[in-house]
């Protein structure tokens, strides 16, 4: 475990950041939460990020166009995305943006640590 790395997660759902703050913490991640992709963008939060976790559906600026925002400015951070609408689609994997996965709420912790290891230990 990457005990270094800083792990964002953006959701405007205050349970799920709570929960996944939490649970990250416990494996011995730093966590940064934001309640929103404006939050997220305007901080130091995009240069400092070894892997963010969004929610798609927020208010003011979903997931995607704030990952979109990213990619414009340069800005590369692997991201794993979560929603909790059952009929959300994937996300489009064209162009620079590449998402590194898609989880529906309720997800698998498991799954979703195994992604995260497997993020960092590509970015080492």
């Amino acid at each position: 475990m990457c005990n270094k790395a800083m792990i964002a997660v953006v959701d405007n759902d205050e349970s799920v950041r709570m929960a996944l703050d939490s649970l990250l913490r416990s494996y011995g991640y730093t966590v940064r939460t934001y309640e929103g992709a404006h939050e997220f963008l305007f901080s130091d939060g995009p240069l400092n990020t070894s892997c963010l976790i969004s929610d798609i559906q927020m208010p003011e600026m979903d997931g995607i166009t704030m990952y979109e925002e990213l990619v414009a400015k340069g800005i590369h951070i692997p991201v794993i995305f979560i929603t909790g609408n059952p009929y959300a689609q994937r996300p489009p994997r064209t162009g620079a943006m590449k998402p590194i996965a898609f989880f529906p709420k309720p997800f698998s912790t498991e799954k979703l640590l195994a992604c995260i290891e497997t993020v960092l230990n590509r970015r080492n």
